[in-house]
């Protein structure tokens, strides 16, 4: 039996993409669900997802009614001259009572607590803030109430970094793992013009296309770029510049030069994160589907009621979720994950 004293209850904080992703993670046991506008002032800015200011208010009083928090992102970085489309997102955040606004910009977070006090703030992994002293400073700054760790520190570093902010922390622990650098990349608007820091989109589908051969190889381009090929039958995930394998220098094989297509799963180290005093654990997924919204969700609430019952946490392996149907715990348990 583990002890439960060791341990407050952590919220679980999952993806809505689209309103019936919100109504799946709230009917399968989310804590609080996160969303963002139709437009670029949130990260995960595709076609056919994300809410409109009227879907975020049905959607507030559809979790409302189930114990379950709304959490509105505004995470990208306005360009110059376009500020007002951010300001127009914290209004109506404000207007409808989110449960609190995520937010990665100093102007953006300046303005929500200069204009709306009463606003609760969470500063987004966009932000990169992952010293205590960046983290205090946003806190002092702008009030914030939480940060969202960027997925790059090991557990005991939250543990040491828990007891030097005076905020709550929020960590991945199921998803999408990216290059380490959230907020700093530029690799996508290098190929196609289009930033995932401003306009929220990294590889847009208009720039995605694919090419088979008579032996049903397959070439897959963003923009003027190749990104990967693949031989017939072999898997071919969304392509991204980071997942992409390219010859480099004096390799005669192609490689992949920057991360290999897998999944962030923390699911063994649950305990240890909340031990390290994580008060909500985040999946990564707003453009996936609902039936992964529904497996993923149920998998970890399970885990976290076990874990609060005194009970070892048993998972159902979420392998066929992942990408590239492969999973790692990153740098968590330590920096030598490659």
């Amino acid at each position: 039996m583990m002890l439960l004293q060791q341990y407050q209850r952590p919220e679980l904080v999952c993806p809505a993409g689209t309103p019936a992703a919100l109504r799946t993670a709230v009917d399968a046991g989310a804590d609080a669900v996160y969303c963002g506008l139709q437009n670029e002032t949130n990260a995960r800015n595709f076609p056919g997802l994300n809410f409109t200011v009227a879907e975020v208010e049905q959607s507030l009083g559809y979790a409302h009614a189930r114990q379950a928090r709304l959490l509105l992102a505004v995470n990208t970085f306005p360009p110059a001259g376009k500020f007002q489309m951010w300001k127009d997102a914290i209004d109506a955040a404000a207007r409808l009572k989110v449960d609190a606004v995520i937010v990665a910009d100093m102007g953006v977070a300046e303005y929500a607590a200069r204009t709306y006090p009463n606003l609760r703030l969470h500063l987004s992994v966009q932000a990169g803030a992952s010293s205590p002293e960046a983290i205090r400073f946003y806190c002092e700054s702008f009030g914030i109430k939480r940060v969202v760790l960027p997925r790059m520190l090991t557990v005991a570093e939250i543990s040491e970094l828990h007891r030097q902010i005076p905020c709550e922390i929020e960590a991945f622990i199921f998803g999408n793992i990216g290059m380490m650098a959230e907020g700093r990349c530029y690799l996508s608007n290098y190929a196609t013009g289009q930033s995932t820091n401003m306009d929220g989109v990294c590889s847009p589908a208009a720039d995605v296309h694919y090419e088979e051969d008579a032996q049903r190889n397959l070439t897959t381009r963003l923009g003027e770029f190749v990104v990967d090929r693949f031989s017939g039958g072999e898997s071919a995930g969304y392509p991204t510049i980071c997942k992409g394998r390219y010859f480099c220098g004096a390799r005669s094989d192609a490689y992949y030069a920057f991360e290999e297509p897998v999944s962030l799963n923390l699911s063994a180290l649950l305990p240890e994160m909340m031990r390290a005093g994580v008060t909500a654990l985040k999946i990564e997924g707003r453009q996936r589907s609902r039936a992964y919204v529904k497996s993923v969700v149920g998998a970890f609430r399970k885990a976290v009621n076990d874990i609060m019952a005194g009970r070892e946490a048993a998972f159902a392996s979420l392998l066929a979720l992942t990408e590239g149907r492969r999973e790692t715990e990153g740098a968590f348990p330590s920096k030598k994950w490659r």
